[in-house]
């Protein structure tokens, strides 16, 4: 299988990869030896990440509902990961039948397992693009087939723009699809911080992988949510996102902001 001129063996198993080490970490089977070493190696520098990976995406999750719940029946998600069930096109579709849902990723894995998954799912697709090129994600046909930009979306950049160093201009990135989206539209993002902690060690593993892990302070999250307003609690650690629930114990160690916020101009 090919997209975009990539090839099974263009698949680089020689280095950790993000997505897999994540899926690792969820107790996901889709990884390789060297994703399995590269997350024991953060579990070890960082003994929250286990709690905190599954926080992230229970947050998500919690996001997808909330954003379909405001009347949003389209879903941007880049840097999308190994799927892992429930999915973003599952959750939405409990409340919007017809919702539709993009799917993104830089890895050729990824993409290649969520093909797998949505080929009789109406109303999806999944993309081999780089969110590094924002432009080529909202002008790929395969997006433009499912998400309408003339219509509220909301953009999925859940635990993906932590991957962007300073150098890549990540703020430039996200406000290249900031203007993409119209008025109504939604940011859902998290990313990692040292705020709580020292993990200039967890950081480290990273240097090793395919993306490095680039962590930021709470004010320079914040600059991502420029030109949107965040709705209530604001931006938080992701355990503490409108829980549906008692958070655990452990949860204010966690290393991850998360905020939903609107577009509304």
């Amino acid at each position: 299988m090919s997209q975009g001129g990539l090839h099974a063996e263009d698949i680089d198993t020689s280095k950790p990869h993000p997505a897999r080490i994540y899926d690792y970490l969820l107790g996901g089977k889709d990884n390789y030896e060297v994703d399995q070493r590269a997350g024991d190696e953060l579990a070890a520098a960082a003994p929250e990440v286990r709690i905190g990976v599954r926080a992230n995406r229970e947050f998500m999750l919690r996001a997808v509902r909330h954003v379909t719940g405001a009347g949003v029946r389209q879903i941007l998600d880049i840097g999308t990961g190994l799927p892992t069930s429930p999915n973003v096109h599952e959750i939405a579709k409990e409340t919007v039948p017809d919702a539709r849902v993009a799917y993104v990723d830089n890895d050729p894995i990824v993409n290649t397992h969520a093909e797998a998954l949505l080929h009789r799912v109406g109303g999806t697709s999944s993309v081999l693009a780089d969110l590094r090129d924002p432009r080529g994600v909202v002008d790929h046909p395969e997006v433009r087939r499912v998400i309408d930009f003339d219509e509220p979306v909301a953009l999925f950049l859940v635990a993906v723009v932590h991957f962007l160093t300073d150098a890549e201009q990540p703020e430039r990135i996200v406000a290249t699809l900031r203007d993409a989206l119209p008025t109504g539209s939604f940011l859902v993002l998290s990313h990692a911080t040292s705020d709580f902690a020292d993990r200039s060690d967890a950081q480290a593993v990273y240097n090793q992988a395919t993306a490095t892990l680039n962590l930021r302070s709470r004010a320079r999250v914040e600059r991502f949510f420029d030109g949107f307003e965040l709705v209530d609690p604001g931006l938080t650690q992701v355990p503490f996102w409108r829980p549906e629930g008692t958070p655990s114990e452990r949860s204010g160690e966690i290393g991850i902001y998360g905020g939903v916020a609107r577009k509304l101009d």
